[in-house]
């Protein structure tokens, strides 16, 4: 290369960056705001220039200003200016750019800032359709709501600078402004945080007070915990509830989550105790807002990653409803196992849904949809057969479909008592002096059986009384002779064992030697239809006749004893047949 062909490359090298910094063709500064170009009003927000290290002074200009907004000096080692605003107001809403001087020149404009003020309108609402529980890789809706007739909603996600999204605003037929941003696939290794804004198209850089944070959850495979509560899943206003989520996987952190709820899943670290790791749940004083379904999870603080949802619990809120129902039980409140058994609620005020509890039951309500019949909404829950174990106390309610865990005020209780096996325990002891409740029951039939055994030995009784008074004797014309056997009672203790004799006192108007009874024994049954009787003579006076008759084949008829001539009666009843005399 010759010398003078050097000597005019150098020239040029040093000519060059002066005579292009004149033309105003330094490199362009960047721009930018801490902590964020989005700040609340009232705050306090830096912008920061960084250009050349030649520079000697940064510019700041604002769209609609015909000058620079501000000037400064450039900071050591003098390639950066800093430009802060101490009380943000709507004022310096706008779009900024800047710009460096050096002795050269000036540089290029910088890309546009935008600066917003939040805080001007009402906050909207942001939730995740259909929840903020989102598996590894899987995609998610946000929907941004407000009544508010915004033009555009932004959504922003916790820890970038600039909005996320940006979306014109839709109005369905709910009523209400929303915009509907899709995200996803997500991921466990990061924060899934976000918020959403409105604004108006003719103030682009005023927005609305930002929405709660809605943070998705991103769950895992790894084992699920359990959520439970030590109470009922079925409380009334002002009780105390807590939430319990447990788990044998040693987690450090845990999230309990209300299904369709806008609030922030609840965080807690793990709580030192005993056994499996677990967190509680405060809820409480309880109120409508508490009415709801709940799932739990649980994390490694070493991973964004959270575990597998616990099974649902539902929490149902008494009291919600005007109408209480009424419960009853048929056949009744004392069955035996093994027995079909119909619970009946019913209610005179329009319920779609009735539920029923058992006390002290972990298990959720039962559920059956109502049917109206006879000026009546009820339903029949049936236990067929019953069995020991669903004996207790029991309560029914109604809710609509509309808000299934707000419920109607509950129904009197019903004891349902189930007598099992022989082998099973009874039911608890009562207090004696207290005879409600089934044991009224028992009394009653035992009094009454009492009863009847008492009345049946008296009509014994008196059919016994009645049958020795229709076997008594008639009395005699004459006493039997000494020598001769007396009549004996029907009742005493020879009738048993031996034929009686009796000996029956005729006139015999002409002695004869046969004797022949009268045909009125043949209506008694008596087979032969004709009962002999034999004559015997013997020392009593002629016109007395004796017989020897048998007692078997005799009828007898009984009558009052006649008083004898001296005026006494006879000595025992006398025995009648009357005899034809031939």
């Amino acid at each position: 290369m010759t010398p003078t062909l050097t000597t005019l490359l150098l020239l040029g090298l040093s000519v060059g960056p002066r005579t292009r910094a004149q033309a105003g063709t330094l490199p362009a500064p960047s721009l930018w705001a801490e902590p964020g170009s989005v700040v609340p009003w009232g705050s306090t927000v830096t912008i920061w220039c960084q250009g050349i290290l030649e520079a000697h002074e940064f510019h700041l200009d604002k769209d609609g200003h015909p000058v620079p907004w501000d000037r400064q000096k450039p900071l050591e080692p003098g390639n950066k200016a800093k430009f802060s605003i101490r009380y943000v107001t709507e004022q310096y809403a706008g779009r900024y750019h800047c710009s460096c001087q050096s002795p050269t020149g000036s540089s290029e404009g910088s890309d546009p800032l935008e600066l917003v003020v939040t805080g001007f309108h009402a906050k909207p609402t942001l939730s995740a359709l259909p929840n903020p529980m989102v598996t590894s890789g899987g995609k998610v809706t946000l929907q941004c709501t407000s009544w508010t007739g915004f033009h555009r909603f932004v959504l922003m996600r916790e820890g970038e600078p600039r909005p996320a999204w940006t979306l014109d605003s839709q109005r369905p037929t709910s009523g209400q402004f929303q915009a509907l941003f899709p995200v996803g696939p997500v991921t466990p290794s990061a924060r899934w945080t976000f918020r959403c804004h409105g604004y108006f198209n003719n103030t682009p850089q005023l927005w609305s007070y930002p929405s709660d944070p809605l943070e998705l959850l991103v769950s895992g495979v790894s084992r699920k915990p359990s959520l439970l509560t030590q109470q009922s899943p079925v409380v009334t206003p002002g009780q105390r509830l807590t939430l319990q989520c447990r788990s044998h996987v040693g987690y450090d952190r845990f999230a309990l989550y209300k299904e369709a709820a806008h609030d922030l899943p609840q965080h807690l670290s793990r709580q030192p105790q005993a056994g499996p790791s677990g967190a509680d749940f405060p809820l409480g004083p309880v109120n409508s807002s508490h009415g709801g379904r709940y799932t739990c999870y649980g994390g490694h603080n070493l991973s964004s990653e959270w575990s597998a949802p616990s099974d649902p619990l539902d929490i149902l809120v008494t009291g919600q409803l005007p109408s209480t129902p009424s419960l009853s039980v048929q056949p009744g409140p004392m069955v035996a196992s093994g027995e079909n058994v119909t619970l009946l609620c019913q209610s005179w005020s329009f319920v779609d849904t009735f539920l029923l509890s058992k006390e002290g039951a972990a298990d959720p309500p039962l559920r059956l949809r109502s049917k109206y019949r006879a000026g009546h909404y009820q339903a029949k829950f049936s236990m067929n057969p019953v069995t020991s174990a669903q004996g207790g106390t029991y309560r029914c309610y109604g809710s609509y479909s509309t808000s299934p865990h707000l419920l109607s005020h509950p129904s009197d209780p019903l004891e349902l008592q189930v007598s099992g096996s022989s082998g099973e325990p009874g039911p608890p002891a009562t207090d004696p002096s207290s005879t409600a409740g089934p044991n009224r029951y028992l009394y009653v039939l035992i009094g009454a059986a009492g009863a009847f055994v008492l009345l049946l030995c008296l009509l014994v009784v008196l059919l016994v009384r009645r049958r020795r008074q229709g076997k008594g004797r008639k009395p005699g014309a004459a006493d039997p002779e000494p020598q001769d056997r007396g009549l004996q009672d029907s009742s005493g203790p020879a009738a048993a064992t031996q034929e009686e004799t009796l000996y029956a006192a005729v006139q015999d108007a002409q002695p004869e030697e046969g004797v022949e009874l009268d045909q009125r024994d043949a209506e008694d049954g008596d087979p032969q239809g004709t009962t002999y009787a034999q004559a015997a003579a013997c020392d009593a006076p002629p016109d007395v006749t004796y017989a020897q008759l048998n007692r078997l084949t005799l009828r007898r008829e009984t009558s009052a004893p006649h008083s004898s001539q001296a005026g006494e009666p006879p000595a025992e009843p006398s025995v009648y047949a009357a005899l034809a005399i031939r």
